[in-house]
C-alpha cells in the first residue's frame, strides 16, 4: 500500500507538467546588465524555489497566476506581479547594494565563541523531521577533461535518532552520462549523497575553526552586512600564511535569531610542493576544495536552500598520476514538514546516482529549479553522445 501511494504521488506530479505553461526569467545587474548567478526566485503561490544559473536564467512551469519574489544577498529584493509575465520570457534588473559601506561590529565576547554558539543553535533550529525535494547534479573531470555527468530529483527525508540527524533518500528521476576510466572505482566518483546532506545539516565544514586552539592562528572579523541590516558577516582568515594554513571562512548570520544564513569555506594551498607532498598509491592528495551553503528561514521552518561544492585531487592508480575534479550542486525546490510513506525497497542506499540506472519520465532538468547554462548543456550533450 505504501509503495502504491508513493507511485501515485509521482504519477500525479508528472501528469500535471503537460497542463502547465513554461516561463523563463533572466536576472541581471541594473548597472552592468551582466547576469546575476545564484539569485533565489520563489513562486509565492506554490512556494517552488528556483536558483539562477551562470546566465542569470531560471525556468518554471505554472498553470495559475502567482507573484514572484526575487532576492540575492548583494542586491535589493523585488516582488514581481504576475501580469507582466505575458511574454513568458522577460528580464528583471536588480539594483546592487555594493556601494554601501560595511560597519565593523565590536563585542566583549570573542568572535570564535560567538560562532560556536551560533553553530550549536543553528543545528538545534533546523526543522526536523522534514522533507526536501532537491535537484542534484554533478560534473566529473578526469585529467582536466569532462568525463561524466549525473543529475536527479531526490527526496531527502530527515529524522532524529538520539539527537543525531539521519537522512533517507528517495530518487524520483535520474540520469547519468559519460564513459569512465576502468581504474576509477565507484568510491572515487563524486560525493556520498547521504553524507554530504548530513554535513550541511550539522555544519560539519565549520568544525575545524570552532576548535579553541584555532583562535590563535586565525583572525575573526565581524561586520554588518552592507545589503542586509538583519545580518552580520564573520570573515575568518589565517594570521600567518607562512605556516601553510590558507583556509578562509565566511559566515553570514542573523545576530538576533543566532542562526546561520550562509557560509563559504575555501581551502587553498601555498605552492605546488605542498600539493604534491603525498603520493602514496590510492590516497587522495587534495589540491583544491570549496563549499558554499545557503539556508532559508521562513514561517514554515529553517532548512538548506542550496549548496555548491567543488573538490580537486590527485591520486596515483597503478603507478599513474590522475587528476580528478568534481563539481556538485544541490538546489532545494520544495520543503515540507510532512514526510512521505514508502517501502524500504524504494530507499536509495548507494553513495552516488552513478550507481543507479537511468530513470527519465520528464525533462525534469529543465524545470527543477536550476537550469543548465548554455556551456553546461553543451557538456552534457557531448557526454550523452559518448554513451
Amino acid at each position: 500500500m505504501k509503495k502504491i501511494l508513493w507511485l501515485f504521488v509521482l504519477i500525479c506530479s508528472y501528469s500535471v507538467y503537460s497542463q502547465k505553461d513554461t516561463y523563463s526569467i533572466l536576472i541581471k545587474d541594473s548597472d552592468t546588465h551582466l547576469p546575476i548567478e545564484n539569485a533565489t526566485v520563489i513562486i509565492l503561490k506554490t512556494n517552488q524555489i528556483l536558483l539562477s544559473n551562470r546566465d542569470g536564467k531560471v525556468a518554471f512551469v505554472s498553470n495559475a497566476p502567482s507573484n514572484i519574489a526575487i532576492s540575492e544577498s548583494n542586491y535589493e529584493s523585488q516582488n514581481i506581479r504576475w501580469n507582466i509575465l505575458v511574454e513568458k520570457s522577460f528580464v528583471i534588473y536588480l539594483k546592487s547594494k555594493s556601494n554601501i559601506l560595511e560597519e565593523v561590529i565590536l563585542s566583549r565576547e570573542s568572535p570564535q565563541k560567538i560562532l560556536q554558539k551560533i553553530v550549536s543553535n543553528s543545528i538545534q533550529k533546523l526543522t526536523v523531521p522534514a522533507r526536501l525535494k532537491v535537484y542534484v547534479r554533478e560534473f566529473f573531470k578526469l585529467n582536466h577533461k569532462y568525463a561524466y555527468y549525473n543529475d536527479g530529483l531526490v527526496n531527502f527525508q530527515f529524522s532524529k535518532k538520539q539527537k543525531k540527524i539521519t537522512t533517507t533518500l528517495l530518487v524520483e528521476q535520474n540520469r547519468s552520462y559519460g564513459l569512465l576510466d576502468e581504474d576509477i572505482t565507484a568510491d572515487l566518483l563524486g560525493y556520498n549523497l547521504n553524507n554530504i546532506m548530513e554535513n550541511y545539516c550539522t555544519f560539519k565544514y565549520l568544525e575545524p575553526i570552532l576548535e579553541t586552539k584555532m583562535g590563535k592562528d586565525y583572525e575573526f572579523i565581524v561586520k554588518a552586512h552592507a545589503s542586509n541590516d538583519k545580518s552580520y558577516i564573520m570573515s575568518i582568515v589565517p594570521v600567518d600564511e607562512s605556516k601553510g594554513m590558507l583556509d578562509t571562512f565566511e559566515i553570514i548570520y542573523d545576530p538576533e535569531m543566532k542562526i546561520i544564513n550562509e557560509f563559504t569555506v575555501k581551502i587553498a594551498f601555498k605552492d605546488i610542493e605542498l600539493k604534491n607532498t603525498r603520493k602514496k598509491a590510492d590516497s587522495k592528495n587534495i589540491t583544491k576544495s570549496s563549499v558554499k551553503v545557503v539556508y532559508k528561514v521562513d514561517v514554515d521552518g529553517y532548512y538548506m536552500l542550496n549548496a555548491n561544492e567543488e573538490i580537486a585531487y590527485d591520486i596515483t592508480v597503478k603507478d599513474e598520476l590522475k587528476n580528478i575534479e568534481v563539481r556538485n550542486s544541490f538546489i532545494t525546490t520544495h520543503f515540507n514538514k510532512q514526510p512521505f510513506t514508502y517501502d524500504d525497497s524504494d530507499v536509495f542506499k548507494e553513495k552516488s546516482l552513478f550507481n543507479k540506472r537511468n530513470k527519465i519520465l520528464t525533462n525534469y532538468w529543465d524545470l527543477s529549479g536550476f537550469v543548465a547554462s548554455e556551456e553546461e548543456k553543451s557538456i552534457v550533450s557531448t557526454l550523452e553522445y559518448k554513451m
